[in-house]
């Protein structure tokens, strides 16, 4: 899949509309993080610069400068062809495959080192608006070099937070390759496999599908392993191994075009011997089955993740007051002892995408809804996570959601 430049030339019109006149945008790229003395982790460009020009380019640089007139003058700055450097670093985009990725016509597109001579102008004449959101080196030493400047991050985190149709079907197709991975690795599960087998099962399977960087670290927890929310460190033969009557949780997510996918599933590995193991392991996929269905049809414009979590807390407490966990008079203090994170996040570049979480839904918000619950007195504990669409009157998934597909009975040996 591939986004089309109209989408990024709109996104800087729209930026444009925003910023007031006699006024400056700099964006960064980054640059990459040193592995070693002598290479670099795998690159993943700023956000907020991805997402008006669709370049995944290391020190890539863009300015957007409104005059008092308001006349507009886009600029991007890029590492030019060099043979001797490509031939040890690898292969560098030309000027007009830039052009063609991002939009910003050919002509207005100049070598990194003449940056400072270009933008000389701008940083003395127009009110600077920097990105105080970016998480690179290189805008934070931007600001601290700039006298003054104005904050720009909260009108691109308003921009992304409503998705447009080529955002949404991104992720639609980054859940599609991520559950791809999945229905791959749960042939694996057995008595006896390992995190790290299922692990790397499920890197390879969105690998070979185009991600090579997934939405977040993924998470493969065995049994109680699942207590630990991001159990990012797979254990080998030597760790947790599957056994008969475990749960395996699984949190995924892996990437199209930038956009990030986050889905989450629980694996049974056969039957428990007791049989009040497996009446506990059904009432809690249950619950957690209604809790998906409730939120889903809770999700609309006008409502909040207040409201949502509040919800999901009401419902949850009941079920275990009915078990037997909760005593009369309960608070909902005591309900967070057990519902431990928060039902939902919005979901775009990033898998918890920058956002305003004080805003009520709005159509267009994607969000991952993930509803789980936690029993340390039963030894057991689980969420299961779908992508949706906030919708003009309610929300529709962007994953599977498929309840069949939340869990798996493997054949008994």
């Amino acid at each position: 899949m591939k986004i089309d430049k109209s989408f990024y030339v709109n996104r800087r019109n729209e930026l444009i509309n925003r910023i007031p006149e006699g006024s400056a945008v700099f964006l960064f790229a980054g640059k990459g993080r040193a592995m070693s003395q002598d290479s670099n982790y795998r690159f993943l460009p700023d956000r907020n610069f991805f997402y008006l020009t669709g370049l995944s380019y290391e020190d890539g640089r863009l300015v957007i400068a409104k005059d008092k007139s308001g006349e507009v003058k886009t600029m991007m700055f890029a590492l030019k062809r060099d043979d001797l450097i490509e031939r040890w670093h690898g292969k560098r985009m030309s000027f007009d495959e830039v052009s063609q990725i991002s939009g910003v016509d050919v002509n207005d597109i100049f070598d990194v080192g003449e940056f400072d001579e270009k933008v000389y102008e701008y940083l003395n004449g127009y009110v600077l608006l920097l990105d105080e959101t970016s998480i690179n080196e290189e805008t934070h030493n931007f600001i601290c070099s700039s006298e003054s400047h104005t904050d720009v991050g909260p009108t691109l985190t308003s921009m992304r937070m409503v998705k447009l149709p080529e955002e949404v079907k991104c992720i639609e197709q980054a859940a599609e390759v991520t559950e791809a991975a999945l229905d791959e690795m749960r042939k694996c599960i057995h008595e006896g496999a390992t995190e790290l087998e299922l692990y790397t099962k499920l890197e390879y399977e969105m690998a070979r599908r185009g991600t090579l960087i997934p939405a977040f670290e993924t998470i493969v927890s065995i049994g109680t392993n699942s207590f630990f929310l991001h159990h990012a460190d797979p254990e080998d033969e030597n760790g947790v191994i599957a056994k008969k009557g475990d749960i395996i949780q699984i949190d995924v997510g892996a990437r199209c075009c930038g956009y990030c996918a986050d889905i989450s599933r629980t694996y049974f590995v056969g039957t428990p011997d007791d049989e009040e193991d497996n009446e506990r392991r059904e009432k809690l996929l249950s619950l957690i089955r209604d809790l998906r269905r409730n939120a889903f049809a809770f999700i609309k414009p006008g409502e909040s993740f207040l409201t949502l979590n509040e919800k999901m807390r009401k419902i949850t407490g009941e079920a275990l007051h009915e078990w037997g966990i909760l005593s009369d008079g309960y608070t909902e203090e005591d309900v967070r002892n057990y519902y431990w994170h928060n039902t939902s996040h919005h979901l775009g570049l990033d898998v918890h995408d920058i956002a305003d979480r004080e805003e009520k839904f709005r159509e267009g918000n994607c969000l991952a809804v993930e509803p789980g619950v936690y029993i340390k007195e039963w030894g057991i504990g689980f969420r299961i996570e779908d992508d949706v669409l906030v919708t003009k009157d309610g929300c529709r998934l962007l994953s599977s959601g498929d309840d069949s597909d939340a869990s798996v009975y493997v054949r008994e040996n």
